[in-house]
């Protein structure tokens, strides 16, 4: 299972992954039941876990920042119900976190999803876009000079269209 392929579905409890998208909607497989079903996009919004960022003190960070600062930490994960704890938590594991703009809600969230994605092995990375931006670059580049002008410099003779004559 890819990070890449992972959404959160607003009105929805917890982590999907994606398996295929829709016109009007998107068929997701839940990470903590496995249970397979199709969400309307009329009715949901889809958010991809790889396009979530949180508020810092400086720049926002991308979620995956987070996840990698709860990787690294020797302390262990606080209670879901204790808003307390898990603001005590983030300040000793990502101080850099704009805890003005960044709701406890949003923190009890981040607490649950580290916790779905420890729980099923997942490899907590970015997709890497410059080997893909390399490889299309490569196939769409543009015929040599030397070909072009070539071409250009021997020009076609056009046909003459032949007319009967009666």
């Amino acid at each position: 299972m890819e990070y890449s392929k992972l959404i959160s579905v607003t009105g929805l409890g917890g982590l999907f992954e994606m398996i295929t998208s829709k016109t009007d909607g998107a068929i997701v497989r839940s990470l903590e039941d496995k249970s397979t079903k199709f969400v309307s996009s009329r009715m949901h919004t889809f958010s991809h876990l790889e396009s979530i960022e949180i508020y810092t003190v400086r720049d926002n960070v991308n979620l995956v920042d987070i996840f990698k600062a709860m990787e690294a930490s020797s302390e262990s994960l606080p209670s879901e119900k204790d808003a307390a704890a898990i603001k005590a938590y983030f300040l000793n594991v990502y101080p850099d976190m704009d805890f003005d703009r960044v709701y406890a809600s949003d923190m009890k969230k981040m607490v649950k999803w580290f916790a779905v994605l420890k729980k099923n092995d997942v490899e907590i990375k970015l997709r890497e876009f410059a080997e893909e931006e390399e490889t299309t670059v490569e196939a769409a580049a543009p015929a040599p000079v030397e070909e072009v002008v070539a071409e250009t410099a021997a020009p076609k003779k056009k046909a003459k269209k032949k007319t009967t004559e009666e």
